[in-house]
């Protein structure tokens, strides 16, 4: 299950969450946001606690949409720390999105977990 975030929850569910979360913003309306939505699933439950996975209506939450500069749906951000350490946007396809939460995956549950600071290092993970 993914939790459902708004404006009014997002700062404390992503911003100063002590995992790393990825927010997968989409709309009702967008058939790519349901198909990849069992991919998102499958990747959850693969990373376990070490990643949290929420989601965002971006039609009901316009300030988060802007903020974040969103140009297409569903747009997928990497949020650690209150910092976006990845952005997937514009998939080409089941292949492309796979490849690119594998290497998120890989990047963050071969790691220690020590999120106490608000200074953490880039990974260089990816951004698609």
């Amino acid at each position: 299950m993914v939790l459902s975030v708004s404006e009014r929850t997002f700062s404390q569910e992503v911003l100063e969450s002590p995992t790393p979360v990825l927010v997968n913003f989409g709309a009702p309306w967008c058939g790519l946001c349901r198909i990849i939505h069992p991919l998102l699933l499958q990747f959850k439950a693969q990373c376990g606690d070490q990643i949290k996975l929420v989601g965002v209506n971006a039609d009901d939450n316009f300030k988060l949409a802007t903020k974040y500069k969103l140009k297409s749906l569903p747009t997928l951000l990497l949020i650690e720390n209150g910092i976006v350490r990845v952005r997937l946007e514009s998939f080409r396809g089941r292949e492309d999105l796979l490849l690119a939460l594998e290497e998120i995956k890989v990047c963050y549950t071969d790691r220690p977990i020590t999120y106490h600071s608000q200074k953490t290092a880039d990974l260089g993970c990816r951004s698609a």
